[in-house]
């Protein structure tokens, strides 16, 4: 295992420059262009966050948020991840800037996620999962966190955590109108029509 960590990754991306191609080649990160912010988010691939040493930390913090609770191993992680998501997309909701929000989350988000699963593995005796073995546990879960090396993940949340903050407002907002008081022109219109019937 490395002794370089994901912060000297991230770093090391964010100093290189505008060659956005080049840096995921040489440094297995990938990135996606916040367009609302103009900045760069920086995130490991799956295969390369298991080579920093912040991997094992991770997995050994895992391991012990699915030590306690009832059912297999593999059931804990299913709840714990669908939990788990569930409270970042209401968090996202909540936010009051969602794309800064996106940037100091999904990172944090996707390598827990992939940590999970590791240890998942580890506890049960098995290989680590890759992205032509996609753990059971992972049915429900609405993404594929394997794909192109996590980057279909990363893209897909992204764009989760966006609409969250969105769908909240039309739900606000739908909530408001309903809430509205109506006039007393429309009162008697609808007695009347109700009359008729």
């Amino acid at each position: 295992m490395s002794t370089t960590t994901l912060a000297e990754l991230l770093a090391e991306a964010d100093a290189a420059g505008h060659d956005h191609a080049a840096t995921e080649k040489n440094s297995g990160l990938q990135h996606i262009h916040n367009h609302a912010t103009g900045s760069i988010v920086w995130f490991p691939t799956w295969k390369k966050f298991r080579e920093t040493a912040d991997w094992s930390e991770a997995v050994d913090a895992a391991a012990e948020d699915l030590r306690s609770g009832s059912g297999s191993v593999e059931e804990r992680a299913a709840k714990f991840l669908a939990d788990d998501l569930a409270l970042l997309l209401k968090r996202a909701a909540a936010s009051t800037d969602v794309n800064a929000f996106v940037e100091e989350n999904l990172r944090h988000h996707l390598t827990r996620t992939w940590a999970v699963a590791d240890a998942v593995a580890k506890a049960a005796g098995k290989d680590l999962p890759t992205g032509s073995t996609t753990p059971s546990y992972f049915a429900d879960y609405p993404y594929d966190v394997y794909a192109q090396d996590g980057g279909v993940f990363a893209t897909t949340l992204w764009n989760d955590i966006i609409d969250a903050r969105r769908n909240q407002a039309l739900a606000d907002e739908a909530a408001r109108k309903a809430l509205k008081p109506v006039s007393r022109k429309a009162l008697k219109n609808a007695a009347r029509k109700a009359a008729r019937r």
